[in-house]
């Protein structure tokens, strides 16, 4: 897989709002970093240069890694004018905590046949890299003709892995975040924005 080229994907000092909406529960808030009309222009123009990159395909496999693309990848499979056939992946190494664990199971797999064929790989948030590692290789060993991924949000700083998303939206700071389709413990996933979590203190 190619690295992305320079100056890809949008920057924090573009995107990140400053005092926007806050969801206040009993154990953490919630603080927007990234608003919703931020994420509505980068998935547009993330559309677009996918469309570039893969200009002259008869289909490009979209696979989604669930759970928490399922907002990003029907936001942009809807902007781009690529012809598509969208499908679905689900690998897990998080659980209800914070933190990630190394171990990574597919729990549900692909339902199309991608040898052949282009596949973009669309995830939510690329962390330590160990679950898209996994991905990549289990992808890479059905014979795809090119294989690429799009990231709405990078966090190199937390990378345990030599790994890189060719389409990145927002490269972020170690920050734990939830929203468009991102959750801690199932929560919060239908938020609009982007919110940086904020635990109360004991």
């Amino acid at each position: 897989m190619s690295r992305p080229p320079e100056g890809a994907g949008g920057r924090v000092d573009d995107a990140f709002a400053q005092g926007g909406p806050r969801v206040v529960r009993t154990d953490y808030d919630i603080v927007e970093l990234i608003s919703a009309k931020a994420i509505a222009a980068r998935v547009e123009s993330l559309a677009r240069e996918i469309d570039a990159y893969f200009a002259g395909t008869d289909k490009l496999i979209v696979v989604g890694l669930l759970r928490g693309s399922f907002v990003f990848i029907a936001d942009l499979a809807r902007e781009l004018e690529t012809p598509v056939e969208i499908d679905f992946l689900e690998a897990s190494s998080y659980g209800d905590s914070t933190t990630s664990s190394r171990e990574v199971r597919i729990l549900k797999d692909l339902t199309s046949e991608i040898a052949g064929h282009d596949v973009l790989v669309v995830e939510d948030i690329v962390d330590t890299g160990h679950t898209l590692a996994h991905v990549l290789k289990v992808l890479s060993a059905r014979g795809p003709r090119r294989l690429e991924v799009c990231a709405l949000l990078d966090k190199p700083s937390r990378r345990e892995v030599d790994i890189k998303a060719r389409f990145i939206g927002f490269e972020i700071p170690d920050e734990f975040v939830v929203g468009y389709g991102i959750d801690y413990a199932q929560r919060n996933r239908n938020l609009p924005y982007i919110g940086c979590v904020r635990f109360h203190d004991d």
